[in-house]
């Protein structure tokens, strides 16, 4: 599966007139989470540039394959597999057992909306507020426009890419944590 999606840098007092845009234009509000995100490196990875990543979120955990795709657009083009698993401990035992060890680890709470052919989420993390639209490239330019998202500051960097250079070493591994 291909996942499009476009991340911008979300000014903290411009959250409640999006969330008030949002609301406006009849999307649907779908939930809210906290979620841990765990990423594993290791040297087939680091060859590919792709990630893999275990994401616990309230009582669910989903196992995540993700690498990067060529584009031109200034939506971000990713090949994604996911699935949900039954016991994240064992899914790390088997990261482990395959030489992958947990290189960053970030806490991220979501706000998930449904807004027409779109996902819009509001994701705060511990170095900052962000917005991502997921979609089509059309439904993404469309979302931009209704929402008045024109103007916002395009955000390039991936969130590991954010707490690798911002979070703090523990252990082995860099976190950027709420507490």
């Amino acid at each position: 599966m291909v996942e499009i999606e476009k991340k911008y840098r979300l000014p903290e007092g411009l959250r409640p007139l999006v969330v008030g845009e949002l609301k406006e234009l009849g999307a649907e509000f779908v939930r809210e989470d906290f979620e841990e995100n765990t990423i594993y490196g290791g040297e087939v990875l680091a060859e590919t540039g792709a990630v893999v990543r275990i994401r616990r979120a309230d009582n669910k955990a989903f196992l995540t394959y993700k690498r990067r795709m060529e584009d031109r657009s200034d939506a971000k083009h990713q090949l994604e597999y996911e699935t949900q698993i039954s016991d994240a401990g064992a899914a790390d035992s088997i990261m482990r057992e395959l030489k992958l060890r947990p290189k960053l680890v970030y806490e991220k709470r979501r706000q998930t909306w449904r807004f027409r052919d779109v996902e819009v989420v509001i994701d705060e993390l511990p170095f900052g507020l962000f917005m991502e639209v997921e979609g089509s490239v059309t439904s993404i330019k469309e979302a931009e426009m209704l929402l008045g998202l024109e103007d916002l500051e395009t955000e390039h960097e991936t969130y590991p890419m954010m707490t690798a250079r911002l979070g703090v070493k523990i252990g082995e591994a860099i976190e950027a944590r709420f507490s």
